[in-house]
């Protein structure tokens, strides 16, 4: 654990890896102690970032929890399960069977038969991170991005699997899409994939 000061208003904590980031996460989140001046955090593929409230916040109090506590991986009937409809014609779904030695349908179904969860979110409002899915299913990015994916667009990228959730450049191998409306500002939360929420993909094709 190497902890980094943040401006005055928070710390960031790098891990060795994103099972140690999420390990913490949830235990920081299920801590009944913390203290009312942590405001947030924000997991990442190798670090966690703890936002504070400069005005209260104590640094050393911080670093003392953060060493103490114990990493456990939340248990799953703490979050909820979402399901996602998914027409599997993405435009690399061949590609991602040449680079993984499966069918596509067998792809389709790797990609189905595992409960994936959001990790962390980036890129773009609304954009999960899912990790826990069928390890065969990992693939590099596009050598090329493209400078347009379509809204919905599903995909895969080394252990990780997302959803567009507008239109916007990517480099994420595309095996299908939904019409899921991921992100929506007049919605509370505005996001579907918050750290923490289960995910099923369901084929409608």
């Amino acid at each position: 654990m190497r902890l980094l000061r943040c401006a005055d208003s928070g710390l960031l904590v790098e891990l060795a890896d994103i099972d140690a980031v999420l390990a913490l996460y949830d235990a920081l989140v299920a801590a009944t102690d913390r203290p009312e001046w942590i405001v947030d955090l924000v997991p990442a593929a190798r670090t966690l970032l703890v936002v504070l409230d400069p005005t209260r916040a104590d640094f050393t109090e911080l670093e003392r929890l953060l060493r103490n506590t114990r990493p456990t991986r939340r248990q799953p009937s703490d979050v909820g399960t979402l399901r996602i409809p998914v027409r599997y014609d993405g435009a690399d779904l061949s590609s991602v069977a040449e680079l993984t030695g499966l069918t596509t349908a067998e792809i389709v179904t790797a990609h189905t038969g595992t409960e994936w969860t959001v990790a962390f979110g980036g890129f773009a409002p609304g954009f999960g991170y899912l990790v826990n899915g069928d390890p065969r299913l990992r693939v590099p990015r596009a050598k090329v991005p493209r400078t347009k994916v379509p809204a919905g667009s599903v995909g895969l990228a080394g252990e990780f699997s997302g959803i567009y959730p507008r239109e916007s450049p990517g480099g994420w191998q595309l095996i299908g899409r939904t019409e899921l409306e991921l992100w929506r500002t007049d919605r509370q939360p505005p996001a579907l994939l918050r750290p923490g929420v289960r995910v099923r993909f369901e084929d409608v094709g």
